[in-house]
């Protein structure tokens, strides 16, 4: 069958008919506003290059193509193009074109491609294919077929498909022919925000003339936000709109806007809402939300074609915009332990960390000092702020901590407080056996109240611990800050920088990136290993073909030891970031690189590192008199002694999270078999009183015997009591939080009060610059341009490439593997000290820090210039939007959520 109408089309037949046309044929069936038309099937196609004698041809022209050679692929589509124009279209398929055409009354049609692969939610095919619009006469209607299904061959299409490893001989083309719509405006909508994921909000972009100049982006358009729960119009943006696309004699021209409508806008408020109503029946009838392109047809709207959203978000919240402190007399800074908490709190984490972080520092201080009058919780608390962890200080307390922080320095480096001697010596050894404590035993055989007891008290754990660390960072600032300023007044010309001499030792991040980076050495030079872990994308559970049962059960000993020794970092401090102890798969994609052979040999870094520092602290002894000499070399020991252990102490943080995590999720797997959660994980969405009330419910039903006993359904099949569904409260809060995440919290609180007068203290300076500049703080020398790669968490690592900026709120030890790929490295939170700064010199990369809206600012795929020495983020001239972004051709208003 070589023609289709709409109307004969079903979801079904997209092989035959491609993505557009089953859409298109789906809402003429559904009764939609659909102008009508046909299909040149897939059949056509294949009858035309098979008749003409072109297919092999064509084959030869485009297999075995790089992807990556765009010359290539430029030729081998001017050559498919010229095998396309140069043949004509069978007799048959043209009686058959003709007949067709007739039966839409001779009005011009619009030709459109539909691909097999595009208009569906696992594909991206769709606008790499031809549109010809206004399209009159039999001759141009043939010239446009042939248009389309030689753009099935464009270089864009070539090197997409290349990359995907799809057969060119299983590719296909089917043609849409549809009368045109005589469009007095037309865009686009999305039946639910692509920004925010809200699927009660429906988005809407227009402007006048064909829909052509919103699709191709070369108009701005008028941007509405419909909330079609409510019925109303939540926002409208009108633009300027200087040029728009009308129909001409042959296909379409552009003209400018009449004065009178470059500013008016395209819908009303009742136009508006009533298309957001054929949205919502529109995505009602595909059961779920769509991207529908439109046109106004006098006072009716006619669609043109609908397709799944692409990625769209999970459902977030409003963002919060106001940030009113909530008592006065009192500050609220995100410094300290917060630093580590850069997202929006989760619930339970909110609720154990204002019951006991105060409470924690407080106990370690006391224990460091020997006294405890130094510190106390009078006017100190933890609260949260629209979500995000702040440090509260009546202004009296605030007072009393700088005055007490002053006399805090002698006694600290005089080893009166905490310091390196005491977290080595007492802290650690500390945290270790409360750790040890909580892990004796299993955690199935504990009653549910006492996993929520042994996890708080975990936490407890961690927070006094951190205390402690903080006590090491002032004794290792100092000896630095002294060190480098000793250096820099006695420098000469050829003199390596000061921190060039601090680098090459051992700490906690490097020797875990050397253990991976060992494993994978080992595993490379075991047959057959290498190639299997590699090939798999998750963590192998059994042992693959070929792999000796010997060489595999090492294998996972050796993996399993990595886990144990390295595996607590943390990535942020909430407890519901998984850590590779608990999800090993965190750490799979920079092993496969490893495995690969990429990346930087840590050793043999750490090694040139060392012949740097001896070479550098050589050259500089040389032109030192001996009365200077003997200073810089005791400034230079002392700074080299505790450089390390800033990074050691900050890495055993976590090291009581994955017992604390394990005994969380275990309650949760119970609430999960009696009902109260859908999955184990949601149980770090609940509030503490919640999960105390929840777990006496469990230990009172017997739920500890009952708990692993389910029958194929998922319920119990004893006599354990089911539990109220939490479900929904979980995924309202869930939602909050997303819509919490998308805001950028203030350093200091209130935002204009005498408190401003600590910005300059705070570890991000919360501005970021303006227009295409990002500021911050320089943290590591260089500049570098390349793309941007902007990271939430560890579950993204996977799709972090060598040579790609790393953008992130914060890192800790846990991501320092990826700064051997990384090309650059821009936080929202840091400063000169912290780990990214350190880690980022010691890598040699430029590192730009504290800049306090980089992940909000700067989009994946994007080229920017890096100046690690000017603390600067600068926008290259040219954007590249990455590999995912293909396929996409709308780039303007919020439809560009599909760019």
């Amino acid at each position: 069958m070589n023609v289709r109408q709409f109307q004969d089309i079903g979801r079904d037949d997209i092989a035959e008919v491609g993505g557009k046309a089953a859409n298109l044929g789906e809402l003429t069936r559904a009764g939609l506003p659909v102008p009508p038309g046909f299909v040149l099937t897939t059949a056509a196609y294949r009858r035309f290059v098979e008749v003409a004698g072109i297919r092999e041809r064509l084959l030869e022209q485009v297999r075995d193509l790089d992807p990556e050679d765009t010359e290539a692929a430029d030729r081998a589509a001017q050559s498919v193009a010229e095998l396309f124009t140069g043949t004509e279209i069978p007799e048959d398929l043209r009686r058959e074109l003709v007949t067709a055409r007739a039966a839409l009354g001779g009005a011009p049609v619009a030709v459109r491609s539909s691909a097999t692969a595009e208009d569906l939610e696992d594909a991206s095919f769709a606008g790499q294919q031809e549109t010809f619009l206004h399209v009159v006469g039999d001759a141009d209607l043939f010239e446009s077929v042939r248009g389309c299904w030689a753009s099935l061959w464009s270089a864009r299409a070539l090197a997409y498909r290349a990359r995907r490893g799809i057969d060119p001989a299983d590719v296909a083309l089917a043609v849409v022919i549809q009368e045109m719509a005589p469009a007095d405006a037309a865009g686009v909508l999305f039946t639910a925000d692509p920004t925010t994921g809200r699927r009660t909000e429906t988005v809407i972009s227009a402007a006048w003339g064909l829909g052509e100049a919103v699709v191709s982006g070369m108009v701005d358009t008028d941007d509405l936000v419909v909330d079609t729960a409510r019925g109303r119009i939540v926002s409208r943006t009108t633009a300027d709109k200087s040029v728009m696309v009308v129909p001409a004699e042959h296909g379409t021209a552009t003209i400018p806007v009449p004065p009178r409508r470059r500013r008016a806008p395209v819908l009303s408020d009742a136009q508006a809402l009533d298309l957001a109503r054929w949205g919502t029946r529109i995505a009602a009838h595909y059961g779920a939300p769509q991207d529908v392109e439109w046109a106004l047809v006098g006072t009716g709207f006619v669609i043109t074609q609908a397709r799944p959203v692409v990625a769209l978000p999970a459902p977030a919240g409003p963002a919060p915009e106001s940030w009113k402190a909530p008592r006065r007399h009192a500050g609220y800074v995100r410094a300290s332990i917060v630093e580590q908490m850069p997202d929006p709190l989760t619930p339970l984490f909110a609720d154990l960390t204002a019951a006991h972080v105060i409470e924690a520092m407080i106990s370690t201080i006391t224990d460091a000092s020997g006294r405890d009058d130094v510190f106390t919780d009078r006017g100190v608390e933890f609260v949260t702020i629209n979500g995000y962890a702040y440090y509260c200080y009546a202004n009296t307390a605030m007072v009393t901590v700088c005055a007490k922080s002053v006399l805090f320095v002698p006694r600290l480096l005089g080893k009166g407080i905490g310091g390196p001697r005491y977290w080595r010596e007492t802290a650690m050894p500390q945290y270790r056996s409360v750790v040890e404590e909580e892990t004796v035993g299993d955690v199935a055989d504990r009653p549910a109240g006492e996993l929520l007891a042994s996890a708080e008290r975990l936490v407890t754990a961690g927070f006094a611990y951190y205390t402690s660390v903080q006590t090491v960072i002032p004794p290792v600032v100092i000896a630095e800050s002294v060190y480098t300023a000793f250096c820099r007044r006695v420098a000469k010309p050829g003199d390596p920088s000061p921190e060039t001499l601090l680098f090459g030792y051992e700490s906690a991040p490097i020797r875990a990136e050397e253990s991976l980076y060992g494993l994978a050495r080992w595993a490379r030079e075991r047959e057959g290993l290498a190639q299997a872990l590699t090939a798999s994308e998750t963590v192998l559970e059994q042992r693959p073909d070929g792999v000796d049962d010997a060489v595999w059960q090492e294998w996972r000993e050796r993996f399993a030891a990595h886990l144990a020794e390295h595996g607590h970092a943390i990535y942020t401090l909430d407890v519901v970031q998984p850590v590779a102890a608990d999800a090993p798969e965190l750490l799979w994609d920079v092993l496969r690189m490893y495995l690969r052979g990429e990346g930087t040999d840590p050793g043999v870094r750490r090694a040139a590192a060392v012949r740097a520092r001896e070479e550098g602290a050589d050259r500089i002894r040389a032109h030192l008199r001996r009365p200077l000499r003997r200073v810089f070399d005791r400034l230079l020991r002392r700074a080299q002694e505790l450089t390390p252990i800033r990074e050691d102490a900050l890495a055993g943080v976590g090291l009581g999270w994955p017992a604390a995590r394990r005994a969380l999720r275990e309650l949760g797997r119970r609430l999960t078999v009696a009902g109260a959660l859908d999955a184990a994980d949601d149980v770090f969405w609940l509030r503490r009183d919640e999960l105390v009330d929840l777990a006496e419910q469990l230990d009172g039903s017997g739920q500890l015997e009952l708990a692993g006993q389910l029958d194929g359904g998922g319920q119990l099949d004893g006599g354990g009591r089911r539990l109220p569904t939490r479900a929904g409260l979980v995924e309202e809060r869930r939602v909050i939080w997303r819509g919490q995440k998308l805001a950028t919290p203030p350093q200091l609180l209130p935002q204009r009060s005498v408190w401003r007068a600590f910005d300059r203290f705070m570890p991000s300076a919360g501005e970021g610059g303006d227009g295409e500049v990002l500021t911050g703080i320089g943290g590591s020398g260089g500049t570098v341009t390349a793309t941007v790669r902007v990271l939430s968490g560890p579950e993204q690592f996977r799709d972090f490439r060598p040579g790609e900026i790393l953008v992130a709120a914060i890192t800790t030890p846990a991501w320092t593997p990826l700064f051997a790929m990384a090309a650059g490295v821009v936080t929202d939170v840091g400063g000169p000290l912290s780990h990214s700064s350190i880690v980022a010199r010691e890598y040699g990369i430029p590192a730009v820090l504290g800049t306090g809206t980089a992940t909000r600012r700067l989009r994946t795929g994007q080229r920017v210039t890096l100046d690690g020495s000017a603390g600067t983020v600068r926008l290259a001239e040219e954007e590249d939007y990455g590999d995912e972004h293909e396929g996409d051709d709308r780039v303007t208003g919020p439809a560009a959520a599909r760019s």
